[in-house]
């Protein structure tokens, strides 16, 4: 029993000792040495088993979608309805994202008259369509057919019983995690009713 207990005190100091050292963790598999002043503090060596991980947080909605290449009228579109602090905001947030070809698949000059400076409100009413508050996964709607609340004000309604529709888009690629949110995108521009 005395032995069994020595052998826990000495990993619970070594553990103990390790995390105080260890200032903020380890970045890229390797372990910054902050016994200094973080100021001071300018070696890194390899991480070392049984330390806290660094784990850079995942990308917001606008740098997932501005990263990923498909989404560039998306992301021009959010900038012109001065979205972007929203969409980078804590949300959670599920935005349902058309590609660049949902956009171009539009009536000629849509997208240049939503992107018009008189047009901000209209714009803004389309965006904010295509967001739900919180975060949606596509196993939490696998087999549902259901109305949701947008940040528009008004409903969408998906249909996750073959597939997953959302209005008349379908969701060609679900579950992009984000840092806050969830992107699923889909094949066309969803437009409000109301």
């Amino acid at each position: 029993m005395l032995k069994s207990a020595a052998v826990f005190s000495i990993v619970a100091l070594a553990s103990t000792s390790a995390l105080a050292g260890s200032g903020y963790g380890n970045a890229g598999g390797y372990h910054c040495n902050w016994s200094k002043s973080p100021s001071q503090a300018s070696t890194l060596a390899p991480a070392q088993p049984g330390l806290l991980q660094y784990t850079a947080a995942k990308p917001d909605i606008v740098d997932t979608a501005v990263s990923n290449g498909s989404f560039n009228t998306l992301v021009a579109a959010v900038q012109a309805a001065g979205l972007v602090d929203t969409l980078k905001g804590p949300g959670p947030f599920t935005v349902f994202a058309p590609t660049d070809a949902a956009f171009a698949a539009l009536p000629a000059g849509t997208v240049e008259n939503l992107l018009r400076p008189e047009n901000i409100n209209q714009l803004r009413a389309v965006l904010t369509y295509h967001v739900i508050p919180g975060k949606v996964t596509s196993d939490q709607l696998a087999g549902q057919r259901l109305a949701a609340g947008t940040v528009q004000g008004t409903t969408v309604n998906i249909d996750a019983t073959s597939g997953v529709r959302v209005d008349n888009a379908n969701v060609v690629q679900a579950d992009v995690l984000t840092g806050n949110g969830v992107i699923h995108v889909i094949d066309s521009v969803l437009i409000p009713t109301s």
